[in-house]
């Protein structure tokens, strides 16, 4: 096991570490390279959105309400309640027949520190369409309508769409149900930790899903191709989640989730990637990503300039003078 960190600096010292873990498997559950610990054990968070969006197309909830793309896309988002992000929730709502308050996800204020401030500044009024889970909470609706199941009760983890939501996660990431940890989210929903070598199958599965039966197969690539589609709509205005499909050209999905939890499924070469910020700060998060993305090639020059300011994070002083950065500092150890 390879020690990996990412270093934070200020001056010319290291003043804080960051320990990472880091999984990338093929879908078949063999290691291809490492770092850290590639069996740490935690919760997918918010990197399990398009995994459960599955179940909107396997439901028929897809057919039956001919979701777009875009609608498809925030499903699996972690948005950041922009006026773009609450559109499309309000038409997901008006198709299903729901309304904001069937939502379960709180009213919290944007995960974009800047688009959190302008909301404050500018006394936005905050309800449901603005939590960054109100997307994944729409699909849970949508396939509660579709099935007849009960709507008030869809964030308990016995509610019968939850149980087919945890046979997605089972059977994507090559886990047995029992053997899943269940915590309940921040957005008040099921939550499944696992280790993270198999987070890593179940987005090479995702990406290239050529060895999955017909339904899931079709399911894969209508939640990769509408990620792609509209990046926009996974986080919004200079996130990551949304740079990294906007500059890569539909080669990969990319998703994040809280306490420093990132995936990644590489389309067409059956490869999926987890890293871990094990303390969960996200400081350290995207340069171990982008790291871990250069040493495997699977990034060209120019994608790499594209992407430049997640790479080594300059850190500015209160005056805006830059005094350190923020530097991946682990070699991966190929299998």
């Amino acid at each position: 096991m390879s020690n990996a960190v990412v270093n934070v600096t200020r001056g010319n010292i290291v003043e804080s570490k960051h320990n990472v873990s880091i999984a990338v498997v093929n879908g078949s559950g063999k290691v291809i390279a490492s770092a850290g610990d590639e069996n740490f054990i935690t919760y997918m968070r918010s990197s399990a959105k398009p995994l459960q969006a599955l179940n909107v197309i396997l439901s028929k909830a897809y057919e039956k309400y001919n979701f777009t793309d875009e609608q498809l896309a925030i499903m699996c988002a972690s948005h950041y309640g922009e006026e773009m992000h609450r559109k499309v929730i309000s038409e997901i709502l008006e198709k299903i027949g729901c309304s904001k308050s069937d939502l379960l996800c709180g009213s919290p204020l944007s995960i974009s520190e800047d688009y959190m401030k302008e909301q404050l500044l500018q006394h936005h009024k905050i309800d449901q369409l603005n939590s960054d889970c109100s997307g994944k909470h729409s699909g849970f609706l949508s396939v509660c309508k579709t099935k007849e199941y009960p709507i008030d009760t869809y964030n308990q983890p016995d509610h019968p769409m939850q149980k087919e939501v945890l046979q997605v996660i089972s059977s994507m990431c090559d886990i047995k149900p029992e053997n899943i940890f269940i915590g309940i989210d921040g957005c008040g929903v099921p939550v499944h930790g696992m280790p993270i070598k198999n987070m890593s199958i179940g987005y090479a599965k995702l990406a290239t899903p050529d060895k999955l039966d017909d339904s899931y197969k079709f399911a894969c690539n209508k939640i990769f191709d509408a990620m792609n589609a509209h990046p926009e709509m996974i986080a919004g205005t200079n996130g990551f989640c949304t740079e990294l499909m906007k500059n890569t050209n539909g080669r990969l999905c990319g998703k994040l989730g809280a306490e420093g939890i990132y995936c990644i499924g590489i389309k067409d070469k059956d490869m999926g990637i987890t890293v871990k910020v094990e303390d969960g700060n996200f400081r350290a998060l995207y340069p171990a990503v982008m790291s871990t993305l250069i040493q495997l090639n699977l990034l060209s020059e120019s994608e790499i300039k594209s992407l430049d300011r997640f790479v080594n994070p300059v850190i500015y002083s209160n005056t805006k003078l830059p005094i350190g950065n923020i530097i991946a500092d682990f070699k991966l150890d190929f299998k």
